[in-house]
């Protein structure tokens, strides 16, 4: 598929809202008499779709309904005629059919008008396992495919656990699927477990609107219930959250009496949901750094038990498994972001089911099934920046890259009424710039005869801004947001109701939600911001959200796009007009994420599509895929222009210099030093000999690989007993010395390795060859040169990156970034790059393929 245009980049948000009618003949024959229509359509003038129905035979009928008659439920859903009739049917009136017609209800104008105000009010229907929509390809794929990988593992070992990861965007529709693959193994007991609690809401509803489910039992601390009240052939389901599942009483040290059950019961199936967030130093965290002391106290206590949680997931066995502890059959992984557990090869490639992105915007682009296009109501997602004035810019840069610090410009003080900012002047100069209205940006229209698309200026933008989402840093930021918005100088933003998620008082998880959902309503009548600085970035789904703004420092990509893809869900109307099933109308065919520290959000972006194709050894053409569907709008201070992949990584590495390449290959993130994969190592005497060649390993003593993993094992071991007060005194100065030295053994492998990895640049310097990929560095370069200056033959090299020792992509990101620089000073004295290597568009191409301006 070709790369989106600009102009199918800012698309113009169609409008239309859904109708409910009802009417009856005024004179009606014998079969019709007492009968009212019930129908549904996106035309404004119902009318004109009750003289189309009727067709040529037109005759004189009463319209029961107002003419603008919304099918809009409180939390901005639509209902459906059918619902309507659903309705009336539950209250006991008839409905006859005529023919294939199933609209006419025997009842009164007011009977129907009672059951539209129901559901506009929010009433639920009788009866709440109403869907029937089939499982899309690759949801079918997934659940074959780990099916038939549990039935191999238990083939060939009847007591094994086996593990699967499914690495699988937003609106993939896992919890959907889970239940599917629950269905398809027969079983009776399902334990879902995440890390974030928020997701509850969605493992819920799936399980209760669907009629494939009719009869299983979903039960959670939230909503209640005991495992061991519900008879063993019944299916059910229970979500729960580590934290809870973890904790244990206070005054006893034991496991908390409600969960007794669960702990005790024999689980067919236990599901980790968001398990990326198990990676909880590395991306997690950040989604709580800035809420108040409250919120920051009970996350750096779920840090103290995550960490104990990842000791434990580093060692988890298939045969034996004594986590939480909980017995089960079999462990299902759901993440959209597992890029740590792909680095490490914690799972292997039969393990894992890919659904990214791209795969779903290339499934939606290439439909040629028959009827309707599943795919069709997923809306592509657009990255535009922008570059700020100097003004601004001098007042928050620095950092390694010397570049617009987000945090810093939005920094905030006080609380509530009182919180401000603490650079005003500047931030409400933003505010006036994101309109397009800031003195900088009318004097470089003047000069450039355009007009940028400013996200709260253009008018192919602003329908898409009607329900945003405003991503800060802390609960001061968010409140001095607010007050800001509320000054009377701010005449224009009085328009949107501004809604704080963030802090105590927004409420925990799920708690800060119904407050947008009713400021939002149909989304159609109102203008919203929500301003956060965590909650709601993951595991809730808002329609109405088109757009985010990023404001805040994100270190992770993880944490970034599982942000940036909450504006993301769907927002459409099927079967308008009540007579084709395949039709749909979009209301929301795009969205966008909007950022303002451009080289920061490439950064991310060119890590996520590195990260998203861990099997593509070149980062360009990784990052090339990604944008072909994400496509990437950059405003420089004059114009914006649509940049290509090189563009964009030229753009990420901006600023980067011979030290930060060094720091590159310094990282600890190199290298992967988990029990997962030293075994590795260890069972292959050929890796043993090869890391024995690296420069002072022997000084670490022998058999240090099985000393780790044997310690780390006595360690497990004894926090177990530690949970349950059963260590001695001597065990308990055990314990400790044990951590100590395995834990300091472990980093000093680490640091051999790291050492090892810095020499590969110091090679790439000296070898004639452009290297622009890990591949490139095995396969393309002088052996004996290689041996000499790092020690390992390329061969040795070569095995020890097959068994994931070394982060793969994170080194792949390394080795084009020095690629790039040392090209960059080779043109720059007239030398080209070697011919032959591995190679994407222009090193140093950054297309405008098109400059984009305000439509007249």
């Amino acid at each position: 598929m070709p790369d989106p245009t600009i102009d199918q980049v800012l698309t113009p948000k169609p409008e239309a809202r859904l109708r409910i009618y009802a009417w009856s003949f005024n004179n009606p024959s014998p079969d019709y008499a007492g009968l009212i229509k019930v129908g549904q359509t996106l035309q404004p003038d119902v009318n004109t779709r009750i003289r189309q129905s009727q067709g040529q035979a037109q005759q004189a009928y009463t319209l029961h309904t107002p003419k603008d008659c919304f099918a809009e439920r409180p939390d901005g859903g639509v209902f459906r005629d059918s619902d309507v009739r659903q309705r009336l049917i539950a209250k006991g009136f008839d409905n006859p059919h005529f023919g294939g017609s199933r609209e006419w209800m025997r009842c009164t104008p007011a009977d129907v008008l009672t059951a539209i105000v129901e559901l506009q009010a929010g009433v639920e229907l009788s009866g709440t396992h109403h869907e029937t929509f089939p499982m899309r390809a690759e949801q079918a794929a997934a659940v074959e495919q780990t099916y038939a990988y549990y039935q191999d593992r238990w083939a060939e070992d009847a007591k094994a656990v086996p593990r699967f990861l499914w690495n699988a965007k937003m609106r993939f529709g896992k919890t959907f699927t889970g239940y599917q693959l629950a269905k398809k193994l027969g079983v009776k007991r399902v334990l879902v477990v995440t890390f974030k609690p928020a997701v509850e809401d969605a493992w819920e509803a799936d399980l209760k609107s669907h009629q494939d489910f009719e009869g299983w039992h979903y039960l959670s601390a939230h909503a209640g219930g005991d495992p061991a009240t519900v008879p063993a052939d019944q299916p059910l389901v229970y979500f729960g959250s580590f934290q809870d599942l973890l904790g244990r009483d206070r005054a006893t040290g034991n496991i908390k009496a409600r969960n007794e059950s669960i702990h005790l019961t024999d689980w067919d199936l236990v599901i980790f949901d968001e398990y990326h967030f198990g990676a909880w130093r590395d991306s997690a965290k950040e989604l709580f750094e800035g809420e108040d002391s409250a919120v920051v106290k009970e996350a750096d206590r779920l840090e103290a038990d995550l960490d104990a949680v990842n000791e434990e997931l580093e060692v988890l066995s298939e045969a034996e498994t004594e986590f939480l502890p909980i017995k089960t059959r079999a462990y299902l992984y759901l993440s959209g972001t597992p890029f740590k557990a792909l680095a490490t090869g914690e799972f292997i490639e039969e393990q894992i089911f890919n659904w990214t992105y791209t795969d779903e915007q290339r499934a939606k682009a290439g439909w040629a099934g028959e009827g309707h296009n599943p795919y069709q109501a997923l809306p592509m997602l657009s990255l535009l920046t922008y570059q700020m004035p100097d003004e601004l810019l001098s007042i928050a840069s620095g950092g390694e890259f010397d570049e617009f610090d987000l945090n810093e410009f939005f920094k905030a003080k006080g609380t509530g009424v009182l919180a401000q900012f603490e650079h005003k002047d500047e931030v409400q100069k933003w505010l006036n710039i994101i309109r397009g209205s800031g003195p900088a940006q009318a004097i470089e229209s003047l000069k450039t005869g355009t007009r940028p698309p400013w996200p709260y200026s253009d008018v192919r933008l602003l329908p898409y801004l009607n329900h945003s989402f405003w991503y800060f840093h802390n609960v001061a930021q968010c409140e001095a947001m607010r007050n800001l918005l509320e000054e009377p100088q701010n005449v224009f933003w009085h328009e949107y109701k501004v809604v704080v998620a963030a802090g105590t008082a927004a409420g925990i998880g799920l708690d800060a939600l119904p407050p947008v959902r009713k400021a939002i309503g149909n989304g159609h009548d109102t203008k919203t911001i929500t301003l956060s600085c965590g909650k709601l970035t993951t595991g809730v789904t808002v329609p109405q959200w088109s757009s985010i703004l990023m404001l805040r420092n994100l270190k992770s990509p993880e944490s970034y796009f599982q942000a940036a893809f909450r504006v993301q869900s769907p927002w459409s109307i099927k079967n308008p007009e009540g007579d084709d099933p395949h039709a749909e109308f979009v209301t929301k065919p795009n969205c966008y994420v909007f950022d303002f520290a451009p080289t920061r959000a490439l950064r991310q972006l060119s890590e996520y599509g590195i990260g998203l194709s861990p099997g593509e050894p070149n980062p360009e053409r990784a990052v090339a895929d990604l944008v072909s569907f994400l496509p990437v709008l950059a405003y420089d201070g004059a114009n914006m222009t649509q940049i290509d992949a090189g563009g964009i990584l030229d753009i990420a590495m901006a600023g980067t210099s011979a030290t930060l390449l060094a720091r590159k290959w310094e990282s600890a993130m190199l290298v992967n030093v988990d029990n997962d994969t030293l075994r590795r190592v260890l069972d292959s005497e050929e890796a043993m000999a090869a890391v024995e060649q690296i420069e002072g390993w022997r000084n670490l003593g022998d058999n240090v690989i099985e000393t780790i993993i044997n310690k780390s094992e006595t360690v497990k071991e004894l926090k177990k007993k530690a949970k349950d007060g059963e260590l001695s005194t001597k065990e308990k100065k055990e314990l400790t010395d044990e951590e100590k030295e395995y834990k300091s053994l472990r980093k000093k492998v680490q640091e051999k390795l790291i050492k090892f990895a810095t020499r590969i640049p110091a090679f790439m310097y000296l070898t004639d060859f452009r290297e622009n990929t890990l591949t490139d560095v095995i396969t393309k370069i002088e052996p004996d040169l290689f041996r000499i200056v790092t020690g390992l033959t390329v061969a040795d090299f070569d095995l020890l990156v097959r068994l994931k020792v070394f982060n793969t992509e994170r080194m792949n990101a390394a080795v084009f970034a020095f690629r790039r620089y040392e090209n960059a000073s080779l043109r720059y004295t007239g030398i080209d790059s070697h011919e032959g290597l591995t190679h994407i568009g222009g090193y140093d191409t950054v297309v405008a393929k098109e400059t984009v301006e305000t439509p007249a």
